[in-house]
């Protein structure tokens, strides 16, 4: 399995790994928001960033992810929005595989911390996730808008 930066050429088999990660939260974004997603992580200018775990020129997994300030730091964190590996080679490590790469381009940017968010109800994602992270005691609050 490789690592590396999403690519054009990664389009139609992401979108298949994407729809999945939509499906599990139960969410219809619709074609133009996913086309939106897509050229974001395309563009060079835009914060969001993504990884792709590849086997055999296939893709099994990615990880979006973007830095931003913090008034607690002087430097960056990094959040992981969005990781996800295909179902049928899940529990070979590529969700590990994904983070780790993560946390090597937090620590390479000079990151204060690499941080993301789970569903309560996500309990294969947070098996591995209390394997390579601490679980914190902060609650979430969102005003949809």
């Amino acid at each position: 399995m490789n690592i590396r930066m999403i690519q054009e050429g990664d389009f139609d088999q992401w979108l298949v790994l994407w729809q999945g990660y939509l499906d599990f939260y139960k969410v219809d974004l619709g074609e133009l928001q996913n086309r939106a997603v897509w050229m974001r992580l395309m563009n060079e200018a835009d914060p969001l960033q993504g990884f792709a775990a590849v086997e055999d020129d296939r893709l099994i997994g990615f990880a979006h992810f973007f830095f931003h300030g913090t008034t607690w730091y002087q430097t960056s964190y990094c959040y992981l929005e969005d990781l996800y590996v295909d179902q049928t080679v899940r529990s070979r490590g590529t969700g590990r595989a994904l983070i780790a790469a993560l946390k090597e381009v937090a620590l390479s940017k000079g990151a204060a911390k690499l941080y993301w968010h789970t569903d309560k109800q996500n309990e294969t994602a947070q098996a591995l996730y209390n394997k390579v992270a601490d679980l914190t005691d902060f609650i979430r609050y969102d005003i949809a808008l």
